[in-house]
């Protein structure tokens, strides 16, 4: 039995919002609900409800940058920053600037749509 999993095939989301989501550990791809680690790209005037999850999210920004609403503070994040999330708290996640915005995001337990609690 080997002693390490590689991705070599992230689970390609679907989504409607032009978003590129590649998860490569997590409950989609794997079934793991402990973690999960994906790639994603947001493209310019991208944007998501207000949420607040049920995990730990952490954001590195590769490339761009995108804007965080935590609790009615607003926070830009530029390519080499990373901000950690806790669980439970109101987030809205956008990129309302000219460039597209590369990241990874890891949630701790992982990502879960019945866990993330959009509004509508």
């Amino acid at each position: 039995m080997k002693k390490y999993t590689l991705q070599k095939s992230p689970f390609i989301v679907p989504t409607d919002d032009g978003k590129l989501i590649e998860e490569h550990f997590g409950n989609a791809i794997n079934n793991n609900p402990e973690l999960s680690i994906a790639h994603m790209v947001a493209p310019s005037g991208w944007s998501e409800p207000f949420q607040t999850p049920e995990f730990d999210e952490y954001t590195y920004i590769i490339k761009g940058k995108k804007q965080f609403i935590i609790d009615g503070e607003t926070i830009v994040l530029e390519a080499g920053q990373s901000i950690k999330i806790n669980k439970n708290i109101r987030v809205q996640y956008s990129n309302p600037f000219t460039e597209p915005c590369e990241y990874l995001a890891i949630c701790t337990p992982a990502f879960s749509i019945d866990k993330v609690h959009r509004e509508d």
